[in-house]
C-alpha cells in the first residue's frame, strides 16, 4: 500500500510491489484502512477514486492505441443482469469487492462472483478491462 496526497504520483509504486494508493491516509479513519488491507491481502488492487480517474486520463492521453484496441462498449449480446451491471459500475469507480459488498444483500463471495461473470462474459481479463469497457459505454 502507498499513501501521498492528491498530487503524489505513482512512480515506481506498482513495478515496486505496491497493490494499492490511498489518498490522506492519517485522514482516513481505521475501518477504511483495514478494508484496503484486506483487498490487498485478497489480492485486489486498491485505489482512491481520483487516482483511478487520473489513471485513466493519463492512459487516454498516453496510449490512444490501448483504447483502440480495449472492448467496445458492453455488448448488447451478452446477458448482463441488472445486477452485474450495477457492480460493474462500482468497480469502474475504483471500488474493491469489499467496498462493493457494503451494499446489503451482496457478501465478497457474491461480488467475486459476480465480477468473474462479468469478466467471462464480456470476455476480458481483468478489472482494469471492465472499468474501461464500463466508461466507455457511459456507464461510470
Amino acid at each position: 500500500m502507498v499513501r501521498g496526497g492528491e498530487d503524489t504520483p505513482l512512480g515506481d509504486a506498482p513495478s515496486a510491489g505496491a497493490v494499492g494508493f490511498l489518498l490522506k491516509m492519517k485522514n482516513s479513519r481505521p475501518e477504511q484502512l483495514a478494508e484496503a488491507l484486506r483487498a490487498a491481502a485478497d489480492g485486489e488492487s486498491v485505489l482512491a477514486p481520483t487516482v483511478t480517474r487520473r489513471l485513466f486520463d493519463t492512459v487516454t492521453a498516453l496510449q490512444p492505441a490501448l483504447l483502440q484496441t480495449a472492448p467496445t462498449p458492453v455488448p448488447t449480446d451478452v446477458p448482463l443482469t441488472e445486477r452485474e451491471i450495477q457492480v460493474l459500475v462500482l468497480l469502474a469507480r475504483g471500488l474493491s469487492n469489499a467496498r462493493i459488498a457494503a451494499d446489503p444483500g451482496l457478501s465478497r463471495t457474491t461480488v467475486k462472483s459476480r465480477v468473474n461473470r462479468i469478466l467471462t462474459g464480456l470476455g476480458l481479463e481483468n478489472r482494469v478491462q471492465a472499468a474501461l469497457c464500463a466508461h466507455r459505454a457511459g456507464l461510470a
